[in-house]
């Protein structure tokens, strides 16, 4: 008898350890719908829609979930003209977040630089001008010139921009993408698809902003007496539009990455190799009119919002709070949206916890698809508990579930 009892102790006593060290389930995750590289979209949109494109490549996103309304061609490599830029004023903007450069900074201009044909701010050689009016001119005017300008003054020379541009194009997931310069000049091997210039488009509004406030503004003046305007059709006429990028070439042929913001809701169209202005603009204004028509932008989670609660089995505190990371959203039919659900997977969590922690994800799904997700973050810090209260804790949950079982059992055989 003696040896049957201290088999069972010693049997307990393993269980006990050995939970200690389990994980605990997680929840599956569906599969991620939402716009990336290589992933397979439906051609011509997702339902048929009352116009048609004139562009051999165009695509309509929404700029947070990057959800697709509008697919036509949009791996194909082409060339993008000075749509290039967005790229190029990426890199800037963030050499000047990481403090590698500032506004006010004094760039000196270069042989290279005031030799380049095509759009310009027209700068001098050895002419002194700030990072500020080098970005604007690129911005505004498109500024071949000053894109060379920026380049140097950054890396040395645009050879080792544009290593950088295509190292940066790589770690978004831009995969039919190569640059061989700053501008957009032709060259056989300088091409970008529809998906990855959208892509780059909802990178660099998503973490710089600034430059929708540098691309909206309408005409800039610099070294001549008359103002250069801005070429984005879009600017002034279309409600909502402050960008985002034009580019021509006889290679490329029209060009536009364009941007509007309605309700909260912004949209990213791009439209490549048009055959003529007048295409590029009515082929834009469709696009973004049917997504602004019928959809629109719901937000359904607050950045620092409580959205649920999760066990840490270890902890001082049994459960701690969790909240959502940055403000979640989706994109709804203005009809109303009858499917959406909230579902929320939770990290295996040890103590001790730190406020900020990452402790798993929010997903929104329509149909078990992902719309959107946001992670999860500890709201305040969780102790460990000693190893007694662990133990005692998880001895609790073992009978606990034995009596739950049993009940169980015992409901079930009255039912018979």
């Amino acid at each position: 008898m003696n040896f049957f009892k201290k088999a069972f102790i010693l049997s307990l006593i393993c269980f006990l350890l050995l939970s200690l060290t389990i994980p605990h389930g997680v929840v599956a995750e569906p599969d991620n719908q939402e716009l990336e590289a290589g992933e397979e979209v439906e051609e011509n949109g997702l339902e048929e829609l009352p116009f048609d494109v004139e562009a051999s490549s165009a695509l309509l996103i929404e700029v947070q979930t990057k959800e697709v309304f509008y697919a036509k061609d949009i791996d194909r490599p082409y060339p993008p003209a000075s749509i290039t830029k967005i790229m190029t004023l990426l890199l800037a903007l963030e050499a000047i977040e990481e403090g590698k450069m500032d506004w006010d900074e004094i760039v000196t201009v270069s042989e290279r630089a005031w030799e380049m044909q095509g759009s310009q701010m027209f700068l001098e050689i050895g002419q002194e001008v700030s990072v500020e009016n080098l970005l604007k001119g690129i911005s505004i005017v498109s500024a071949n010139d000053a894109c060379v300008a920026i380049a140097e003054h950054l890396y040395g020379s645009e050879e080792i921009f544009v290593q950088k541009m295509n190292e940066k194009a790589s770690e978004i997931g831009l995969t039919n993408t190569r640059f061989q310069n700053t501008h957009g000049w032709p060259d056989p091997d300088h091409y970008m698809s529809a998906r990855d210039i959208a892509l780059l488009s909802a990178y660099t509004i998503n973490t710089q902003p600034k430059i929708l406030e540098l691309e909206s503004q309408r005409e800039f003046t610099f070294n001549i007496d008359e103002p250069q305007y801005n070429r984005n059709p879009l600017l002034g006429r279309y409600p909502g539009a402050d960008g985002l990028k034009t580019g021509w070439t006889n290679e490329a042929g029209y060009c536009l990455a364009g941007t509007a913001q309605q309700n909260n809701f912004r949209l990213i169209s791009v439209v490549l190799n048009s055959p003529s202005n007048r295409a590029r603009l009515s082929d834009t204004e469709a696009l973004l009119d049917y997504g602004f028509k019928n959809y629109t932008f719901e937000t359904v989670a607050e950045k620092n919002e409580i959205v649920g609660q999760a066990d840490v089995p270890d902890g001082k505190n049994r459960e701690v709070d969790l909240i959502a990371a940055e403000d979640m959203g989706v994109v709804v039919k203005n009809e109303g949206e009858e499917n959406l659900e909230m579902e929320i997977v939770v990290n295996n969590l040890s103590a001790p916890l730190r406020q900020g922690d990452e402790a798993g994800e929010i997903l929104a799904l329509r149909d078990d698809e992902v719309l959107n997700r946001v992670p999860l973050l500890i709201k305040e810090d969780v102790e460990r508990a000693n190893i007694f209260v662990v133990t005692l804790r998880r001895v609790g949950d073992f009978f606990s579930g034995l009596a739950a079982g049993a009940l169980n059992l015992f409901r079930d055989l009255l039912e018979e």
